[in-house]
C-alpha cells in the first residue's frame, strides 16, 4: 500500500536535494512546470470526458464540491480567527482601497487550469476514441512533475531554517493544515470514500495543479476533478477575500489562500497588506506547498 505513496514523495524529495546555479536551467525548469502542468490537466479532461454517465457524473460531481469547499471554508476562517486571537498580527502598512489590483489578470489566470480541463473534456468526450494509454502517460508526467517541483522549491533561493522560524509563517500553515483534516473529518460521512482518501481531498491547500492530478491519479478522473475544482475554488475565494479582510484578519487573508500565498496570491497579499506581509506569506505558501503532496501522499496509501 505504501508504494504509491513512495511513488509520490521519492521524486519531490530527490528534486528538493539537488542544489542549481545555472539560472537558465532554472528557467527552463519554471517553463517546463507550466507546460507539464496544462498537458496533464488535458489529460485529466479527456479522462473525465470519456466516462460512462458522464452528466451525472458532473451532477454527483458538484455536490461533492460545493460540501468539500463549504466544509473547508468554514473549518479553515474559524481555526485562523482563532490562531489570530492567540497571536495577533499587526500590519504597520496596509495598503488596502489604496492600491490597484489587477483584478481581471489574475481572474484571467486562475480560469486558465479550468479552460484546460474543459478543452480536455471537449476533446475526450466529443472527437477521441478511448485511449488506454492516458493513465500511464499522466502517472509519468506526475513524477516528473513532482520532480521538477522538488527543484524548483529547492532552488527558489528560500532558506528552510528561515522560514519555520517564521512564528507567523509556520503558525498560519499548521493552523489551515489541521483545520483541513478536521474538516475532512467531519465531512467524510458525506462521501462514499474511506477516510483517508477524503482526507486527502482536504490536503490539496489550494494547489489545485497538483490535487487534481495526484487524487486523479489514485482514485480516478471524476474524484481528481473534484479535488481540482475544491482547490481551484479556495484561489478564486481568496482572491475576493484578501483586500476585504486583510487589514483586520491578515492571518485569515493570507492562510486562506493555503499554498498560492507565496506564488498566485502574493502580489494582492502585498498590494492589499504592505510589505509586513510577504515574509509570512511566503514562508505559509512554502511550508503548505511541502506538506501537500506528503499528506496526500500518505493518505492516498492507506
Amino acid at each position: 500500500m505504501f508504494a504509491s505513496a513512495l511513488l509520490i514523495l521519492v521524486p519531490l524529495f530527490v528534486g528538493f536535494a539537488v542544489h542549481l546555479e545555472n539560472r537558465r536551467l532554472l528557467t527552463w525548469i519554471n517553463h517546463m512546470l507550466e507546460a507539464l502542468v496544462y498537458l496533464i490537466l488535458g489529460l485529466l479532461g479527456i479522462s473525465l470526458g470519456q466516462l460512462e454517465g458522464l452528466a451525472d457524473q458532473l451532477n454527483r460531481m458538484t455536490g461533492q464540491v460545493l460540501v468539500l469547499v463549504f466544509g473547508l471554508l468554514v473549518a479553515n476562517v474559524a481555526g485562523l480567527w482563532l490562531w489570530h486571537r492567540w497571536q495577533p498580527m499587526t500590519l504597520a502598512s496596509a495598503e488596502e482601497s489604496r492600491s490597484h489590483v489587477g483584478y481581471r489578470r489574475l481572474f484571467l489566470g486562475a480560469a486558465k487550469p479550468l479552460l484546460a480541463v474543459i478543452a480536455g473534456m471537449a476533446l475526450g468526450h466529443w472527437l477521441l476514441p478511448a485511449l488506454g494509454w492516458i493513465e500511464d502517460v499522466a502517472s509519468g508526467a506526475l513524477m516528473l512533475l513532482l520532480l521538477l517541483i522538488g527543484l524548483q522549491l529547492r532552488n527558489a533561493g528560500l532558506s528552510l531554517r528561515r522560514l519555520l522560524m517564521n512564528r507567523q509563517g509556520l503558525g498560519i500553515a499548521v493552523t489551515l493544515a489541521l483545520t483541513s483534516l478536521l474538516a475532512g473529518l467531519a465531512m467524510a460521512p458525506f462521501y462514499d470514500l474511506p477516510l483517508m482518501h477524503v482526507l486527502a481531498l482536504t490536503s490539496g491547500f489550494g494547489w489545485y495543479s497538483l490535487s487534481g492530478i495526484v487524487v486523479g491519479d489514485a482514485l480516478g478522473p471524476a474524484w481528481g476533478g473534484v479535488a481540482f475544482l475544491n482547490d481551484v475554488l479556495r484561489e478564486i475565494i481568496a482572491l475576493v477575500l484578501i483586500p476585504l479582510i486583510i487589514a483586520r484578519q491578515p492571518a485569515m487573508a493570507i492562510g486562506y489562500g493555503g499554498a498560492t500565498a507565496m506564488d498566485f496570491t502574493l502580489p494582492i497579499i502585498r498590494r492589499s497588506g504592505g510589505l509586513d506581509t510577504v515574509p509570512v506569506a511566503i514562508a505559509s505558501g512554502f511550508i503548505l506547498s511541502f506538506l501537500s503532496p506528503v499528506l496526500m501522499g500518505l493518505f492516498l496509501a492507506g
